[in-house]
């Protein structure tokens, strides 16, 4: 299994839009994409335009599918012209099973 990381800032005003988006995913995620386990959204205590989607997929190769896919493509588009605030940053890591 692996986590990854998706930290996000938006702009100010777009809170509730992101949030929505990122519930809109989630819901596609679940229904659609394989390999795909669950995620959560989590905002900054101490600045709350910034954002951490933490999530959980079978394997790497399920999580590269999915960020190659048109779905993932389409939204981030969108989320970079109009909600995001600068690049996003990604982070993986993999779940270690002694």
């Amino acid at each position: 299994m692996i986590h990854v990381g998706l930290y996000y800032r938006v702009k100010k005003g777009k809170e509730s839009e992101f949030e929505k988006i990122y519930y809109d995913v989630l819901k596609y995620l679940k229904e659609n994409v394989s390999g795909f386990i669950d995620a959560k959204l989590y905002k900054n205590v101490e600045d709350p335009l910034e954002y951490l989607i933490y999530t959980e997929w079978k394997d790497l190769d399920s999580f590269r599918q999915f960020v190659t896919s048109k779905a993932f493509k389409d939204t981030t588009t969108y989320g970079k012209q109009e909600i995001l605030d600068g690049m996003p940053k990604n982070k993986i890591f993999q779940e270690i099973n002694l």
